[in-house]
Formats: structure tokens, sequence, C-alpha cells
């Protein structure tokens, strides 16, 4: 039997050959590099502290014109949505009823006069004629009973004479106050009652204009202890200025003032109104608008601002942040957050000054990794008309997985590279 050796110079070569495939393919893997972060060093800021409430719009004053006596509607007086002035003429109802009352009522009132001077008269007369035993005592008696019978029917007559005024007065339908006229609820040649109260129209006045506004009890009680303490102002120059926040999410120019909180707490909700009171000049504000009021309660000096972007909730609504710690290493914290001003949100309790948040790449690290931090890159603020916070917040997550990507396709390249040069 014939055994054939290989050459130990040809295993050798092997062998090394596949050594060396594996050093270079060890040497072709990248090292782990450390993820880069922007980071903002917060310090303590004076931040207003301003509490913001939705509520609504109400008019200063509310006048529902409504029908005070019965019959049909002549005319119409004034233009729909026009100012009308108090005691100005809106209806005019058929007066010929109330003038024939009227009418009534004085004759009645005359026959009652003329009664009246007549028992005058007999009283007179027998005043003398007792006191001579001409007529008895009953006779006289009776004559001064007739007497008030008739000073009764007078004033009976009177007051019925001023009822058919009143009554003929209602057939012209004033505005009670200055204001803005609504919708016409009836047309001429409508019949009215003042028995069913008949809606005619309702003048509402809108400069200035009331906004209500719910709050917690809780920060309801607060409020009322600020007050009561002098810490805000209800009355005079340093009032308490409330701002408004409109529909279209911007500011109303004009500035309000605090009025009161109301004392009866809603049991189904557990809130309370606030009322506060803003010029309107220019009717911009309307009843019945949805609109949130900032309500600025004085200056917090300890607050942080933190950039949005850099605040992430959990799915019970609790923020925290990244900290870059001493050593470089992520550290999640809690936060409170007391509102927002501008771009940052105002970060009550939870943050010490001089620590480091992770404001871009937050997406990229984990609690207790290592990261390299550097200054953050924030956009400036938008100008007006401007992308909202929200789309640029948008565009910049966008771009930041842009450049994630560009980054993982150059280190895949990156590592190809060694890869092909050792293939070779």
């Amino acid at each position: 039997m014939r055994v054939e050796r290989v050459p130990f110079r040809l295993i050798s070569v092997a062998t090394a050959a596949i050594v060396l495939a594996a050093c270079g393919q060890k040497q072709s893997a990248p090292p782990p590099q450390t993820p880069e972060v922007g980071i903002v060093t917060v310090q303590p800021t004076p931040v207003p502290v301003v509490s913001e409430l939705p509520g609504r719009t109400n008019a200063y004053l509310v006048a529902q014109v409504r029908a005070r006596v019965d019959g049909i509607v002549l005319n119409r007086e004034f233009i729909e949505g026009a100012i009308v002035k108090a005691g100005q003429r809106l209806y005019k109802i058929d007066p010929a009823p109330y003038i024939a009352s009227l009418n009534t009522a004085r004759a009645t009132l005359a026959k009652a006069q003329a009664n009246l001077v007549t028992q005058n008269a007999l009283v007179a007369r027998y005043k003398v004629l007792v006191q001579a035993n001409a007529v008895s005592k009953q006779d006289y008696d009776n004559a001064i009973a007739a007497q008030g019978q008739a000073a009764a029917d007078v004033a009976s007559g009177k007051a019925a004479v001023d009822t058919a005024q009143i009554n003929l007065g209602y057939t012209d339908v004033v505005s009670p106050v200055t204001g803005q006229v609504g919708i016409s609820q009836v047309t001429p040649g409508a019949y009215v009652q003042a028995s069913a109260a008949t809606l005619m129209s309702t003048v509402q006045q809108l400069d200035p204009m009331y906004v209500d506004v719910t709050q917690s009890s809780l920060d309801g009680l607060k409020l009322r202890r600020e007050i009561q303490e002098g810490r805000l102002k209800t009355s005079g120059p340093n009032a308490t200025k409330v701002a408004l926040v409109l529909e279209d999410g911007r500011t109303y120019a004009q500035k309000g003032k605090l009025q009161f909180s109301d004392v009866t707490v809603d049991q189904t909700t557990g809130s309370v109104t606030v009322r506060a009171i803003f010029p309107n000049p220019d009717r911009v504000l309307l009843p019945g608008m949805f609109v949130r009021a900032r309500i600025e309660e004085g200056i917090n000096n300890n607050a942080f601002l933190v950039p949005q972007v850099g605040v992430q909730h959990d799915q019970k609504g609790q923020a925290s942040v990244y900290v870059v710690g001493k050593d470089d290493k992520v550290v999640p914290t809690p936060v409170n957050i007391g509102g927002a001003q501008g771009q940052d949100w105002v970060v009550q309790s939870g943050l010490n000054p001089g620590d480091r948040v992770i404001v871009q790449g937050a997406d990229k690290v984990k609690p207790g990794l290592q990261v390299k931090p550097v200054p953050a890159q924030l956009p400036p603020p938008p100008a007006p008309g401007a992308p909202s916070a929200d789309m640029a917040t948008a565009s910049g997550n966008a771009n930041a997985a842009s450049a994630a990507q560009g980054a993982a396709s150059a280190a895949k390249g990156a590592s190809a590279a060694p890869a092909a040069s050792a293939a070779q």
C-alpha cells in the first residue's frame, strides 16, 4: 500500500492564506462610533407664568326685543346688522285698538271726576244740615261713603288711562340698549303676542366684549388666593393683563383685564368660570367664538427654556428629556412642563443649571449610551407667514433622516472598500 504525503510547505501556505483572509475580514469591519448629538446648556431664565385656558366670547350687553302688546306688525324701521341707539324705534305695531282703549279710559275718568264733584257738593250740603238736624246722621254718612267711592273711581280711571297710554306706547317697539341689532324674527304683517313674549330681534353691545374661560377648581382656588394676596390685580393701572388667541391661531391685538372668578364649581366638570373683558372697537370678536385666554400670573425666575424638539411625552403625558451627564452618557430625566413660550417649553422642575439637554439626535440614543455632545444648530424663529413649528419639526426630522441615511450609505461604502481590496 502506497501512502502519498502532501508537502508540508503546501499545507503551511494554505493555512496562512486562511488566517490572512480571516484577519482581512476582521480589519474590514469598522469600529463602533460614538453618536454625535446636539445639546443646549440650560440656565434659569425669568419667564412669565401664564395660564392658557379655553373659553368663549359673550356680548357685554344682550337685550332681546320682545312684543309687549298683541297686534299686527305694520313696519320694520331698521337694517339688520346695523348699530341702533337706545330708545330708537325698531318696529311699529298697529296702534288703533290701543288708541280706542285710551279714549275709553279717558271717558271713564271724566265720568268719575264729574261724579266726584257731585258727591263733594252733597257732602258739603249735608254737613250743614246735619248740624241743624235737617237730615239724619245716616244720610250724612251715606253721602261721605259715596264721596269716597267717587274718589276711588277717579283714581281707578287715572290708572286705566295710564295703562292705556303705556300699552299704546308699547306699539312703538324700541331698542332697550345701544348696540348691534341682529336678524329680524318677524316681518310686517306678522301677528305678535304679549302673552307669548314673541321674540322680534336681539340687540347686543359688542364693545367691550366678555370672555368667559373655564379652569379647574384647584387652579381657581389658586387664582382667588393670588387675587386676595394682591399678586394679581383686577382693577387699576396694574390690573392683570390677559392675552387672547383667536380660532385661527393669531393673537388678538387688544389686551384684556381680569374681572373676577366665579364662586360656583360645576359639579359635572369640577371647573369654575373666570371672566375677562376686552376692548372690541373693530368688532373682531363676535359672541360665541371659541378662544384661548392667556392670563399673566407673574414671573418665575427659576424656569428653564427647552426647545420643544428636545422634550418627549409618554403615553400618560409625562414629559421627559435626555440629559448628557458628566461622563457623556445619556440620562433620561422627567420634567414638569409649565406651558410654552415661542418654540420652547417652559420647564418648571426636573432640571438643574448647566444641564446639557439633547435636542438633536435624540432618536438614535438610549439611556446609558456614550455620546459626543456638540452645540445644537437650531433654526431661527419662523417669520410671520412661515410654516408652523410642527411643520418645521417635521422638516427637521426628514432632514435628519436623510442625513442619517447618507451617513449609513457612506459607512457601508467605506466598509465595502477594504473587502474589495482584499478580494483583489
